[in-house]
């Protein structure tokens, strides 16, 4: 019989019925340091602001497709202390803060599955 593992519980996201996270939200403005105020909503601040939104949003959205593509791939990781690593992608939780990964080769043995947390990680890459 093979040995049970626990389920991993990760972050919820937003409120499905909702538009997002409310730009004046604690969580939000420690997440998203912005430039400008979110109260700037007229003016060359609201301007700058939508500019800055837009830029963020774009950056998101091309991370994202990033991240889709590497799923069932081999990826190598360059992590803090001159560790290079190799496994499959498999995902990542909402935040983005963790990725989950297969066969994850390391310089002392091989990690059936395992958890890499993204602040240990300098650089990733994958042949497309």
């Amino acid at each position: 019989m093979k040995t049970p593992v626990s389920v991993l519980r990760l972050p919820r996201g937003p409120d499905p019925s909702g538009r997002g996270f409310d730009p004046s939200s604690p969580r939000y403005i420690a997440l998203c340091n912005t430039s400008v105020s979110p109260s700037a909503d007229s003016g060359t601040g609201g301007v700058r602001l939508q500019e800055e939104q837009r830029a963020r949003a774009a950056a998101r959205e091309a991370f994202l497709r990033c991240l889709i593509s590497m799923t069932n791939k081999k990826v190598q990781f360059q992590m803090y202390e001159k560790a290079a690593v190799e496994a499959t992608f498999g995902a990542s939780d909402i935040d983005v803060l963790n990725f989950q990964v297969s066969d994850l080769q390391t310089p002392i043995g091989v990690q059936k599955e395992a958890l890499l947390r993204c602040r240990d990680v300098i650089s990733f890459s994958f042949s497309l």
